[in-house]
Parts: C-alpha cells; sequence; structure tokens
C-alpha cells in the first residue's frame, strides 16, 4: 500500500496522518462550498458534488501539483449560467467536456508557461481579491431562505450563529499552540458539531442548503444534438470556461510553489484539470478548477502530497453515498469559521505594509486586480487585465530608455552608440536620435548595448538605412545578429560583420 501511494507523489517522504487528516478536513469545506456553486447556477446539488469528487480525485492522481486540491469551483461554474438558462443542463454537460478537450491541447502544446508572465503585483490583486470574496461568501450563509427571498439572521439564530463562529475562529488559532498533530480546522469542526449536537443547540446546518445523499456518478452521454449548430452553442462557453479554469488552477500553482518552496508543472496540470472536465461532462458534474481556499486548508493543515486529495475526494464520494445523514447535522457555523480564517491567512498582508515602497503603477495595477477579481468574481479577467495594464507599462518605462552615445572620432567618422532595447515603443525616439542631412559622409550605428527586439525595430532600421543611401553617406551598423542581417533589406551593404562579437538572438516576427 506504501509503495502504491508514493506511485502518486514526487519522490518525497509522505506523513500519512497529516496527508489523511488534511483530506478528512478539505472534504468537509468542500461540501457547502460545491452545493452552494451548483445551486447559484440553477443545478442540482448532486452535478456540484459530483464535480467536487471527480475534479479532485482525477487532478489528484494526474496532476502536476501535489498539495493542490481542485472541485466544482465558482470561478468556472459562474460562466455557465447562461447557457444553463438558456438550454438546459444537457448543453452544460457538453461544454463542460468541449471545456476539458481545449484544457488537454494547452497542456499538449505547453501553454502553461505563459502564466509565469503574470507579474507579482498581479498575483497580489488576485489572492487578496479572492481572499475578500471568500470572506465576504461567508458573510451570506448569515442569511435564511423565506418564500420571499433570503433574510438575514435575527435574535438568537443571529447570536447563536456568531457565538459559534467565534468559538471556530478561537480553536483555529489556539489549538496549533497545543499540538500541531491534528489540522486546528478539523478539530474546530468536530468540537463545534459535539457541541450543537450534545447542548441541542437551534442553528443552521449543511442540509439546510441541499441534501448531499445520492448514488455514483452516473455514465451519461450529453443528450444534444452531434452538429454544427450546437458547437456553435456551446465553443463560446467551453472556451471562456477552460481559459478561466486554467487561469485560476495555474496561479493556484503559482501560490502553492511559493509556499512550499517547490515546483510544480503547469502543462502537466493543464492536462489533468482538461481530462477531469472531460470526465464531468460524460459523468454529470458541473466542472470546475483549482480551489484556492481549500488548497489553503490543505496545506495549513499539513498536506505536501497527493494522497490529502485522494482522501478528500474519496470522503466526498462516501458522504454521497451512506454519510449524509451525518454530514448534513454539521453546523455552517463551524465551516464559516474556518473558511473566515482561510481568507485571512489567503490575504497578502505583506502587500500593504510594502505598498509604501512599491511603484505607483504596481500599486494602481494591484489594486485593480482586487477590484475586478471582488466586483465581478471573473479572476480570468481580472488578471487578463491587470497583465496588459503591466505589459503596457513596462513597454512604456522600457521605451524611454533608449539612449545614443554620440562622438566623432580622429577620421571624421561619427559614431551613435545605441544603448537600451530598440522595439515597437522606442523606434520613434530612435529616429529622432539621427540627424541625416548633417552627419559626416561615413556614420557608424553600434548596436552593442542595445538589442533589437522586433519586426518594428526592423523596419525602423531599413527607414534609417534608406535614408542614409539616399543622402549619399556611408553607414555601417555593428554588432547585430545573424536574424537582424537577414531581415534588413540593406544588409549587406550596411552590415560590418564580426563573427565573434555579434550577439545571438531572435527576432519576434509578430
Amino acid at each position: 500500500m506504501r509503495a502504491l501511494f508514493n506511485l502518486f507523489d514526487f519522490k518525497q517522504k509522505v506523513n500519512y496522518k497529516n496527508e489523511v487528516l488534511a483530506g478528512f478536513t478539505v472534504a468537509m469545506t468542500m461540501i457547502p462550498e460545491s452545493l452552494s456553486f451548483a445551486i447559484l447556477a440553477g443545478l442540482s446539488p448532486l452535478t456540484g458534488l459530483y464535480a467536487a469528487f471527480l475534479m479532485g480525485l482525477v487532478t489528484a492522481v494526474l496532476g502536476g501539483r501535489p498539495g493542490m486540491v481542485s472541485g466544482g469551483a465558482g470561478a468556472t461554474v459562474v460562466t455557465l449560467i447562461a447557457l444553463v438558462q438558456g438550454h438546459g443542463v444537457e448543453y452544460v454537460f457538453a461544454a463542460v467536456a468541449l471545456a476539458g478537450l481545449l484544457q488537454i491541447l494547452a497542456g499538449v502544446f505547453r501553454l502553461g508557461k505563459f502564466i509565469r508572465l503574470v507579474p507579482q503585483p498581479v498575483m497580489y490583486g488576485f489572492v487578496n481579491g479572492l481572499a475578500i470574496i471568500i470572506f465576504m461568501a461567508q458573510i451570506e450563509q448569515f442569511k435564511t431562505a423565506t418564500p420571499s427571498g433570503a433574510e438575514w439572521l435575527t435574535g438568537t439564530a443571529l447570536w447563536t450563529m456568531i457565538g459559534l463562529v467565534l468559538l471556530t475562529v478561537l480553536i483555529v488559532l489556539l489549538f496549533p499552540k497545543i499540538t500541531k498533530a491534528v489540522p486546528a480546522s478539523l478539530v474546530a469542526i468536530m468540537v463545534v458539531f459535539l457541541v450543537v449536537l450534545g447542548f441541542g443547540i437551534d442553528t443552521k446546518t449543511v442540509e439546510d442548503i441541499a441534501s448531499v445523499s445520492g448514488g455514483f456518478p452516473p455514465f451519461h452521454i450529453p443528450a444534444v444534438p452531434f452538429s454544427f449548430e450546437t458547437l456553435q452553442i456551446i465553443f463560446p462557453y467551453s472556451l471562456v470556461m477552460g481559459g478561466v479554469g486554467l487561469v485560476e488552477s495555474l496561479l493556484t500553482l503559482n501560490v502553492v510553489d511559493e509556499i512550499t518552496g517547490t515546483r510544480g508543472r503547469g502543462n502537466k496540470e493543464c492536462v489533468a484539470q482538461g481530462t477531469a472536465n472531460v470526465v464531468n461532462g460524460f459523468f454529470t458534474g458541473m466542472g470546475g478548477c483549482a480551489m484556492i481556499a481549500q488548497t489553503f486548508v490543505n496545506l495549513s493543515a499539513g498536506s505536501r502530497a497527493r494522497l490529502s486529495g485522494i482522501i478528500a475526494s474519496l470522503m466526498i464520494l462516501i458522504i454521497i453515498l451512506v454519510g449524509a445523514p451525518v454530514i448534513g447535522k454539521v453546523p455552517m457555523a463551524a465551516l464559516v469559521g474556518v473558511m473566515i480564517m482561510v481568507a485571512i491567512g489567503t490575504f497578502e498582508w505583506i502587500s500593504l505594509r510594502i505598498i509604501n515602497k512599491m511603484p505607483r503603477h504596481d500599486i494602481f495595477v494591484g489594486v485593480l486586480v482586487a477590484v475586478i477579481t471582488v466586483w465581478l468574481h471573473n479572476l480570468a479577467l481580472a488578471v487578463l487585465i491587470g497583465v496588459i495594464i503591466s505589459a503596457l507599462v513596462f513597454a512604456w518605462e522600457s521605451a524611454k530608455r533608449i539612449r545614443a552615445r554620440k562622438f566623432t572620432d580622429e577620421k571624421g567618422v561619427k559614431h551613435y552608440e545605441i544603448y537600451g532595447p530598440l522595439f515597437f515603443g522606442s523606434v520613434n525616439a530612435f529616429s529622432e536620435k539621427f540627424d541625416v542631412q548633417n552627419d559626416p559622409s561615413e556614420v557608424i550605428i553600434d548596436f552593442k548595448e542595445s538589442r533589437i527586439t522586433d519586426m518594428s525595430a526592423i523596419e525602423a532600421l531599413n527607414k534609417l538605412t534608406d535614408r542614409y543611401h539616399k543622402a549619399g553617406k556611408k553607414l555601417q551598423l555593428r554588432h547585430l545578429s545573424p536574424d537582424c542581417r537577414a531581415l534588413l533589406k540593406n544588409a549587406a551593404a550596411v552590415i560590418d560583420v564580426n563573427l565573434i562579437e555579434d550577439p545571438e538572438y531572435k527576432v519576434v516576427m509578430d
């Protein structure tokens, strides 16, 4: 059995006690969230639980990041709400399966590496916004369903809920000072459960959200027409869901890498996420992606391997099959308290301490990503906007770094020594540095301290060489890469080739 478990992990020592206890804790926190997201999307509660089981199991076994937890996440489910309302649940299953195929292709073509382009301010904004979302979601548990809609708890019910939540928080905070042998969050859930059961306290429980009882996920081919029209309907939803799922999963993977000091495999995780979603589509699950809140619960419980994810998934299945009567009695206050502590632990408090040392544009990007995350609940869009703004700021700042040192040697030859990157953002400033009409008959432009990065830079060089050619002046370009030389129209006439000192790099063609 030990050899079987080791088969699913990187070569590391596995603490089986921590893994099993962490799995139990994660399962307890996944159930209410999966139920809530399924109901929010207008799906059957079991559809959410099946997604938690299937996503968790497949990604735990096949994924590229031990310790990371996946399930029926709200970030992906909200992208399908319009499809549910417009076409029904069968189209949802088809869209989830197609999204999985797109994610597998992303992994096969090694697109997971692009997550490295996400700057640190965007990461801060993403994590902080997510922490706020997790906290705000717990506030919703202080409401109760009525025929006229959700209303805030009042009187004894409200104070009971607050008291039990505070008890949970205190246990999570204080229990690690006694021992870290058992996850504090699991102890908190068990203690609050026993207190409510022993004293007969009337409070909101898991079964007040929805029933968690059912059978094995059934194999089911989505009952949709296999036609181009169906593809037209589901493809946009699949593309958005697949993209959102991968962005959130790969960002979560990066966060776990930082916490554990190890490195996951992004492309492998893409394939695992895609495989899990394909399985969901054919086993009536609503699909999903990595769940950063549950991942933090898992890590804080001491998990560093795959076993906890497998245990959590199997626990959810057991609860669906036989454990619903017991789990249904678990107080929501205990789960709310645990998730509040997760939100506090998720927030990057260091980002507040160093805010006065960060560049203003980095502060703006971090705050903007957090606001979009909280406001729209669209993590992928928030990250995309943050990356675009960061890229534009970087291009602007880099464009200002282009410099030219000018001097005329004893032979009357004028030299331009270029410093800084030459690319689409700096070509105008570069072109303005040359005085073609008043320059002497022989000019040398040296790119030893510069780098020509794209076709805009090549075109600027072509125009400059043409201007000197029409003025009847001799121009030499030094220290260009072979790639640059091949792309210049007047290369043979103007380039001084030095095979020893000329750099080696490729120019971006598109």
